[in-house]
Parts: C-alpha cells; structure tokens; sequence
C-alpha cells in the first residue's frame, strides 16, 4: 500500500475535523472544555488553578493533554475516554446531507481527501460516522495519544508525519482547511500550497477552556499570508474550483 501511495501523484485534501466539518454552534467545544475542566479537578487540583493549566497547556502546547502527560505524567488514553470519549455526540451532532455532497462533489481523479486532527482515532471516527462522511474519507491522520511523546498540531513534526503517511513529497500540492488559525499558519509556513482558515466569526465557542468568540483575534483587511479565510464550508467549491467536478 505504501508503494502505491508513494506513486500517487495527485493533491491530497486534509480536512481538519472537530469544529470545521461541524459548526462551532454544536457546542462540543463547551461540553469538552467541562470535562477537561473536570479531568484537571480530578487530578487533586483547585478549581482557578485547574483553569489556569488549561489555558495555559492548551496554549503553549497546542492540546491540554500534552501539558497533562508533560508535567503530571497521566495516561492520554485514560483522559481519552473520560474527555472524548464520554462527549454525547450522537446528541450535538447529525448527518449533513450538504457537507456529503460538498465531498462528493470533489474530483477523486485530481486530489485524495483525507481527515487531519487533534484528536485520537476514536473520537475522529465517531465524528465522521455521525456526520454520514466517513466512506468519504480516505484516511485520517491523528494524535497518537498510545505514544509517549506524540506530535499535534500546529507542531512541524505532525505535519510532516502526515506527509510522509500520505506519501507526498511535494507539499504544494497540499490542500488544508482548518478552524484554528496558528494550525493554518503552521501548515503555511511548511510551505503546504492551498491553506484555507474556517472562521465562524461571531459565534461563542470554548478554546482552551476559556470562552472566546470567533474570529475576535483575526484583523480585516488583504491577507498577504497566501491564507484564504472562509465562514462556510460550500465557500470552498470557489477557493478550490479546481479540485471540484465541473
């Protein structure tokens, strides 16, 4: 199979997953955010301190679990089922028939589609299932949360665990959307050649345990980065029109 890869000479679509192909609103952002909160209480922390390492790991980190296995030596798949695993997605989340067809409607001759996450494989096939787009999906590129010292993003050494994964030595030929702007500027500076940031401007949502809205921190104006901003995912049949079936 890996041979095969390596002589696939078409694009490769990464899509991130949590709050890019579901809409903040569905408030998984919230419910995680509790029970990461919750995780950290249970560690024998004080409710302000707990909140104050979650921000802070989710911050410098890019995850609050890598904090947590960093500097108090948890198990990652033991938060993995407290945290992911206990989310009630099938009650914030539905199949989308718009999103189906957006897929559908990418040209499999020109570009491989596959997923690009944050999260362990569980979780990501949960979502991808619910939202009826899993046979869509080629592959998906996770967090490793079974190795010690597993890469995330917007680390440079998970982006280029993915190339090699998908057998792309040409990063230009990298098409990648994600909710998180510094994930899309990682990728951008890894030279990754068609970069689109998913920004809900305006809608609430739980980043590193902290309530924020969308977008508060993206200015207006030209963007000069080779970023494209987009707010609904249909925008993309124009970002990338070339990848799309006529």
């Amino acid at each position: 199979m890996g041979s095969q890869e390596e002589k696939d000479h078409r694009g490769i679509v990464f899509l991130d997953i949590d709050n890019t192909l579901y809409s903040a609103s569905a408030g998984i952002s919230h419910a995680m955010g509790e029970r990461i909160h919750a995780y950290f209480v249970g560690l024998g922390l004080p409710d302000e301190e707990a909140s104050t390492l979650h921000h802070q790991y989710y911050s410098q980190y890019g995850l609050a679990i890598r904090g947590l296995v960093r500097h108090h030596q948890i198990d990652p798949l033991d938060f993995d089922r407290k945290c992911d695993g206990s989310l009630p997605l099938e009650e914030l989340l539905k199949p989308e028939p718009a999103l189906r067809k957006l897929l559908e409607d990418i040209d499999r001759s020109k570009v491989r589609v596959w997923g690009l996450t944050n999260a362990y494989h569980t979780h990501a096939s949960r979502v991808l299932r619910i939202l009826g787009i899993d046979d869509l999906i080629e592959d998906v590129i996770y967090c490793d949360y079974s190795e010690p010292n597993f890469s995330c993003k917007p680390e440079p050494e998970f982006y280029q665990n993915a190339l090699r994964k998908a057998g792309v030595t040409d990063p230009t030929k990298c098409y990648f959307i994600d909710d998180s702007r510094s994930n899309v500027e990682a990728a951008r500076r890894l030279a990754w050649g068609h970069c689109v940031h998913f920004c809900e401007r305006g809608l609430l949502h739980v980043e590193g345990g902290k309530p924020k809205y969308i977008g508060n921190d993206v200015q207006d104006g030209d963007d000069t980065s080779g970023i494209v901003t987009v707010a609904k995912l249909e925008e993309l049949r124009v970002a990338w029109s070339e990848i799309f079936k006529l």
